[in-house]
């Protein structure tokens, strides 16, 4: 009766939303537990229907799509981190290959004087 008081409607009103699966309260032996989610629940189920005119059935799919979009939002959340994740990842490996290239190169354009063991000889063509 507590729940129903701060929702504003009839406890038996809370119980039918209860009945129909429009709010899911727990339990503590035989007594019904709201919580305080519970109760804005009521909250906006009383207004939807009082207010917006909407029936049981027009509130049931809102819920349930309220429900559906929370579980979209964190599905597009736990993705994006992955993505996030593997960006900085393949930036990183892109970062590692392009310095091991520029290390590469700088090999390549040391003399080979001085490189111990090498010597460079010039080809000429004798000319007749």
């Amino acid at each position: 009766s507590v729940a129903a008081q701060l929702a504003g409607m009839h406890p038996q009103t809370l119980r039918t939303y209860a009945r129909l699966g429009l709010v899911t309260p727990g339990r503590a032996g035989r007594a019904r537990r709201y919580s305080a989610r519970d109760v804005a629940k009521l909250q906006e189920i009383a207004r939807l229907s009082q207010q917006e005119g909407v029936g049981l059935a027009g509130i049931r799919r809102i819920m349930m799509l309220q429900q559906e979009i929370a579980a979209l939002r964190s599905q597009v959340q736990s993705l994006t981190a992955q993505l996030e994740s593997a960006a900085e990842t393949a930036a990183a490996n892109l970062a590692q290959a392009l310095a091991a290239q520029a290390g590469a190169a700088r090999r390549d354009l040391v003399p080979a004087r001085s490189r111990p063991g090498q010597q460079v000889v010039v080809w000429q063509r004798r000319r007749s």
